[in-house]
């Protein structure tokens, strides 16, 4: 499986000649989208979700299809009848000839002030890739390949460290970090990578790598 990180949270499989792209929104490229097969969004803040990138994607390839929860769902399912299906925590399905399993219910706490909004996170081929979203979800599957939310208004790094530690992936590769500037990256990849106890790597936007 080819994994491409693109900005921010927004990741791109390729397998078997087809593509899934998770949380395309707007952080990420403007194209982030267009190509895939297949979109997974895993809530409804604008750096995971982008009505207008789904919408070119859609339009772009009339047989893509969106796999999302309900709050996004109802945003978008209007325009494009039959091609968006709603999730929740403990569905599995196939997309794009990707094994998805979801996980998990709520994002998570910003601030006790401001209220959650769900979140799932999807763990793709067996376990070969899991994508939480924003939120520390521990799936009931060992996990290969973590995509980790570095960096966030709603985590500290003693937090992202023991979710590593929890998990336990052969790697863990850095998403959700358009927030993280070049001068603290040495910062998170020596603490993370010291004390995570997994092989803790980064790609650049664009950038590829074989999972």
């Amino acid at each position: 499986m080819k994994l491409t990180k693109m900005s921010h949270a927004c990741v791109r499989l390729e397998k078997d000649g087809r593509t899934l792209v998770l949380d395309p929104g707007a952080f990420s490229e403007g194209d982030a989208a267009l190509g895939a097969d297949a979109i997974l969004v895993t809530h409804e803040h604008p750096d995971h979700f982008d009505e207008s990138r789904l919408r070119a994607a859609m339009e772009h390839n009339p047989a893509a299809e969106i796999w999302t929860l309900k709050a996004v769902a109802e945003k978008i399912s209007s325009a494009f009848p039959g091609r968006v299906h709603t999730v929740g925590h403990g569905d599995t399905f196939t997309a794009a000839g990707f094994d998805v399993q979801v996980h998990g219910e709520l994002h998570a706490v910003i601030h006790p002030d401001i209220p959650r909004i769900t979140n799932v996170g999807y763990l793709v081929d067996g376990g070969k890739i899991f994508h939480p979203g924003d939120a520390l979800t521990v799936p009931d599957h060992p996990v290969q390949t973590l995509m980790l939310p570095v960096m966030a208004p709603w985590s500290k790094i003693s937090e992202v460290i023991d979710y590593v530690r929890e998990l336990k992936p052969q790697r863990a590769y850095d998403i959700h970090d358009a927030l993280l500037t070049d001068l603290a990256r040495p910062i998170y990849d020596r603490q993370i990578g010291q004390l995570g106890g997994s092989e803790h790597l980064r790609l650049t936007p664009g950038e590829s790598a074989e999972v």
